[in-house]
């Protein structure tokens, strides 16, 4: 799979950090996707002729992360009939509750699916499972990695019993 399906955009070079989360399990999937910086407030033109020309360059889900006031996904929402993942971003001095308000709290019409506050993860492997509706090759992916992800939770729980809290615990602080 060569064609980028996955737009993932943020209003600042400072959500990078966290929004690579997004990126890392999208490429662990296979499932291409292009990272771009766009505002909603300091360039709205930009966003909105990004969230217009998605179809047309190929995408199929777009992830948007961003802090605060927070309009960046609703803005991208307004401009496409693509699925939209919103990523509240922790800043400001609300901690990010004010950024999934923002996020979450969409008119009727727009909606943006929203992942936790910092979960560009989650939003990664949500993108992923929208595509795999459709394509059975993502789908058998996602279906791998969770089961990688139910491994590592039983992994963790035989350790926890063979060792017991406090060691394991003294294991975690290294």
């Amino acid at each position: 799979m060569s064609k980028i399906l996955v737009g993932i955009v943020m209003g600042s070079d400072s959500d990078l950090p966290v929004m690579r989360a997004a990126s890392d399990v999208l490429g662990e999937l296979g499932i291409p996707c292009e990272v771009v910086i766009s505002s909603a407030h300091r360039i709205p033109d930009k966003t909105a002729t990004y969230a217009r020309t998605a179809v047309e360059r190929g995408l199929a889900v777009i992830i948007a992360g961003a802090g605060q006031a927070a309009h960046l996904a609703g803005v991208i929402a307004a401009h496409t009939p693509l699925p939209v993942i919103g990523v509240p971003l922790q800043s400001g001095p609300l901690n990010g509750v004010d950024a999934l308000y923002a996020t979450v709290q969409m008119p009727s019409g727009i909606p943006v699916a929203t992942v936790a506050i910092n979960g560009a993860k989650n939003a990664g492997i949500l993108a992923a499972q929208i595509i795999g509706a459709t394509d059975l090759e993502v789908r058998a992916k996602v279906a791998a990695l969770k089961a990688k992800l139910a491994r590592q939770v039983a992994e963790k729980d035989a350790l926890l019993n063979e060792l017991g809290i406090d060691v394991y615990l003294a294991r975690l602080k290294k």
